[in-house]
């Protein structure tokens, strides 16, 4: 039905259209029939069943989209078939077509649009039309909007539904039967106020198991310790070793900031199969239904932080990449909305690689300590949310948000996203990490290292109570967070790092400030002033949080 009602307007607009009935075999399973062949009849358009998480159908879709816009084949006999309104509308739309210049869309839709109010036409109308035919305009609409005392935007929308029920009526066959009663009864749960909060504790307890223990302590240890450590790092610094014995290329490639003995080693060992399975565990949840359902059980939570649930979707992409992210939250209604999100996005959501490194190490210390962590960085968010909103000027939106069935996703899928994403990785992140250790590599050989690292010993030795080496993790956390989440990484491998320390740590660098693609998405998309008050807000503030955070831990001697 909702499908339809968008498919009219496309065809008003004189666009051409081939329509897709996706999720066929759900549709079937459900007892819902659908007359294709009678729905193309009615719509004079190519209708084709698919099932695109099989792929099936999609060559013929393809084939009869082809064919519809450019005219060859079957298709180019076909007559669009333009719904019809009342005939007072259509005596109203008569009367404005002539007056309306021409453009990419049918003048018939352009001038519906006028009749129903659209203000989005005001100034590409200006542009084209003198004063007196825009006032005329606006006369026929006021003419006709004085027959009825309901408003025209409202009347038109509602003929259009009753055109679309109608042909529901005639194509739709319904057998209800009840299917899948676990995957219902799970997609329920999930939604519900206090079970919704249990599915949650379990999806969150199977990704540290799965990402953090797993991912982050087997693998890692197997790539860094076997593959890395005892052949290829050795081999690579024989053969540089046979060809520069000593100096400055013996040092830039296997020194101790060696772009194979550090950067490959954190990028490949460490990190690659630490995202490598949280890239698994997300595309699982993607694909099962589960995040529509997440946006509908923490609706209430968000509203206190000035948002909607929606928000929680672009705030869940983050975890696979903050720089995309930011890009969806396009998909809010209001610009309050998406600077607030932006922010958060920005200050405490940590992307796929950070995450996995992250849980790499709380899941070599204990579950508390995730706790802490994970708690240190909500809590923060949902502060600053809170007094945020407050600040930023503007209104928030309704909660409209389609849910979809609950699924077991397809194990091809999965491995078609999981390669897709460390594709991505390889070729945006791994460029970063060699790039991080040359910085690090040119301040080491000019000695800016060790300035550095007095400057910042006050507040990393001091405050956070860190030892002096993690400052290098900080500084490359300005290239990419994930870097610097990988140093530290190593230093809790080499012992440098107990409990609380980790946990601090952690909790500065996943509120640290945004990697520098993330950087350049914010101004683009909110502005290069927006930018730097977030990024001049986020990078104190860290380093105080994670100040607190080491002050409780160590004020009430917890135990980790």
């Amino acid at each position: 039905r909702r499908g339809l009602l968008i498919t009219l307007q496309l065809v008003e607009m004189g666009i051409p259209v081939a329509l897709a009935l996706n999720m066929f075999d759900e549709a079937g399973a459900k007892g819902i029939h659908i007359d294709s062949l009678g729905l193309e009849k009615i719509l004079a358009l190519p209708v084709v069943p698919t099932i695109a998480t099989q792929r099936w159908g999609l060559d013929k879709l393809k084939e009869r989209a082809y064919t519809v816009t450019t005219g060859e084949g079957p298709e180019k006999k076909a007559t669009v078939k333009t719904f019809r309104y009342s005939n007072i509308i259509e005596d109203g739309i008569r009367a404005i077509e002539p007056l309306i210049p021409g453009a990419r869309v049918s003048r018939r839709a352009l001038a519906v649009m006028l009749l129903a109010g659209d203000q989005t036409l005001s100034g590409w109308l200006h542009g084209r039309l003198d004063t007196e035919t825009i006032k005329k305009i606006a006369d026929i609409r006021s003419g006709i909007q004085s027959r009825f005392s309901t408003s025209l935007g409202y009347l038109i929308n509602q003929e259009r539904l009753r055109a679309v029920d109608s042909i529901v009526n005639k194509v739709v066959l319904e057998e209800p039967r009840r299917t899948g009663l676990v995957a219902e009864f799970i997609g329920n749960s999930s939604m519900h106020p206090v079970w919704g909060l249990a599915v949650l504790a379990v999806v969150l307890y199977g990704m540290y198991e799965f990402v953090g223990v797993f991912g982050a302590g087997t693998s890692v240890d197997f790539l860094e310790a076997n593959v890395f450590g005892e052949y290829l790092n050795p081999w690579a610094t024989r053969v540089v070793e046979y060809i520069f014995a000593t100096g400055f290329i013996y040092d830039l490639l296997v020194g101790p900031y060696g772009v194979i003995t550090m950067a490959l080693t954190y990028a490949i060992a460490i990190v690659l199969p630490i995202v490598g399975y949280f890239f698994i565990f997300f595309s699982f949840l993607e694909d099962s239904g589960y995040l529509p359902r997440l946006a509908i059980m923490v609706d209430r939570i968000f509203k206190l932080m000035g948002l909607n649930g929606k928000a929680v979707l672009p705030m869940v992409l983050g975890l696979g990449c903050d720089t995309m992210a930011t890009m969806t939250t396009r998909i809010l209604e209001t610009k309050k909305e998406r600077v607030l999100v932006t922010l958060l996005l920005a200050l405490g959501i940590p992307c796929s690689a950070q995450l996995g490194v992250i849980l790499g190490m709380l899941g070599s210390v204990s579950l508390y300590a995730t706790l802490w962590w994970a708690g240190a960085v909500v809590f923060t968010l949902f502060i600053v949310a809170f007094i945020a909103s407050r600040i930023i000027p503007g209104e928030t939106s309704d909660f409209i948000l389609e849910i979809p069935p609950i699924r077991m996703p397809k194990l091809s899928n999965i491995v078609l996203k999981t390669l897709m994403r460390i594709e991505w990785y390889l070729k945006e992140a791994v460029p970063f990490f060699i790039l991080g250790t040359l910085v690090l590599f040119t301040l080491d050989k000019t000695g800016l290292l060790k300035v550095f690292e007095r400057v910042a010993s006050p507040v990393v030795v001091t405050l956070l109570n860190l030892p002096i080496e993690s400052t290098k993790a900080f500084i490359v956390g300005f290239l990419r967070r994930d870097y610097g989440a990988a140093g530290l990484f190593a230093l809790e491998k080499d012992g440098l790092l107990d409990p609380v320390q980790v946990v601090v740590s952690l909790v500065t660098i996943t509120l640290f400030v945004p990697c520098i693609a993330n950087f350049f998405i914010i101004i683009k998309e909110r502005g290069l002033k927006t930018a730097l008050w977030m990024s001049a807000f986020i990078f104190p503030f860290a380093f105080f949080v994670g100040w607190v955070v080491n002050m409780l831990l160590r004020g009430l001697n917890v135990g980790l």
